[in-house]
């Protein structure tokens, strides 16, 4: 460049232009031995190599860099970068497919199940709920996670620790989304999440949203995950559900999805999801800040949400015995025991 300057402005001639395949070569061009080496030190089969250098170390660009070198191949992070790619590399997240022992041979027929009493149900007028318990919160003036716009330089001050003893307590919201209306209810419990707290966020939701729409409804249909306060082994969740099916005088038939699928439960993302989306970046102060968030996460397909706080005791450990359990008019349904039941309603004296 600068001979062409000094020349007064002219144009090089064509047998001064640097053919193709001129220049620095690459450095795997000049060491050939460096692309084995790398897919050595990155390939799955290394996992299970005790030897392997970064066996148990995260295997960035970096380190894989120093390894290189170490090993006499002189590359820099960047020069790791590229050849990754060349070899077909990409970083990659884990992947959440196994089964494991979640598996169950009734597990699909459970889904056929479920889906022909949901479309039944709703074709007939009767309400069709789901419901779960979101993870518990921390309330007080700590982090949450996310961002919102805030100005410039002035982000909301929070707590260092999340310490439980600076807190208001922990706070545990039970949901009931109801499919045919696209509506919910959350209570937010202060207390233990057990069975009479959900069967209660239930009845709540039934005397102030189901009741009113639902006026001609002769029956309630309920999907739950398998386990925590609405399990399906627990005999309090049956026994309350035999006394909310009393005082409604309709059956309850609950579906519960096999285990390890309660991500296709219905509330989870399509109430949960948006529950925490509109509360990220914002600092669950007070009882009431958890309840008016939530209340107002709203959707593009019209989503309706009411909350309110349930100061009610809630004592864990409760037991129901065997003559309990009898009085309660349960009849077994589906293809796997225990996976979906109807309790009818006893009759008034």
């Amino acid at each position: 460049m600068r001979e062409i300057a000094a020349s007064s402005g002219c144009v090089a001639s064509s047998d001064r232009i640097r053919r193709a395949g001129g220049g620095r070569k690459r450095a795997e061009a000049k060491n050939a031995s460096l692309l084995p080496a790398l897919e050595a030190l990155v390939a799955p089969a290394t996992r299970g190599d005790p030897m392997s250098p970064l066996r148990w170390t995260s295997k960035s660009t970096e380190k894989l860099s120093k390894e290189l070198t170490a090993q006499g191949h002189a590359v820099g992070a960047r020069t790791v970068a590229r050849l990754l790619g060349v070899l077909g590399y990409s970083l990659q997240a884990n992947q959440k497919s196994l089964e494991g022992r979640s598996s169950n041979p009734d597990r699909n027929a459970q889904f056929e199940f479920i889906n022909k009493t949901v479309a039944e149900q709703l074709s007939a007028g009767n309400p069709v709920i789901s419901v779960d318990t979101k993870k518990k919160e921390l309330v007080g003036d700590f982090r949450n996670g996310g961002k919102e716009y805030q100005p410039k330089g002035s982000p909301e001050k929070v707590q260092v620790h999340d310490f439980s003893t600076d807190s208001l307590g922990r706070v545990t919201p039970y949901g009931v989304y109801d499919l045919g209306g696209n509506s919910a209810w959350v209570s937010v419990g202060t207390d233990h999440d057990t069975a009479t707290f959900a069967v209660e966020t239930i009845r709540r939701w039934w005397c102030s949203m189901g009741s009113p729409i639902y006026v001609r409804a002769k029956s309630l249909t309920i999907t739950a995950d398998g386990g925590g306060s609405n399990g399906s082994r627990l005999r309090l969740w049956k026994l309350e559900l035999q006394r909310l099916a009393d005082e409604i005088a309709m059956p309850i038939t609950v579906c519960h999805f096999p285990p390890g699928t309660s991500k296709w439960n219905k509330i989870e993302h399509r109430l949960f999801s948006h529950v925490t989306m509109n509360w990220r970046g914002k600092p669950l102060v007070s009882h009431e800040a958890v309840v008016s968030l939530i209340a107002a996460t709203t959707t593009k397909t019209g989503l309706k949400v009411r909350a309110g706080l349930d100061r009610s005791a809630y004592p864990a450990g409760r037991k129901v015995t065997n003559r309990e359990l009898k009085e309660v008019q349960v009849e077994m349904l589906g293809p796997h025991p225990g996976w979906a039941y109807v309790i009818q309603p006893r009759q008034r004296n």
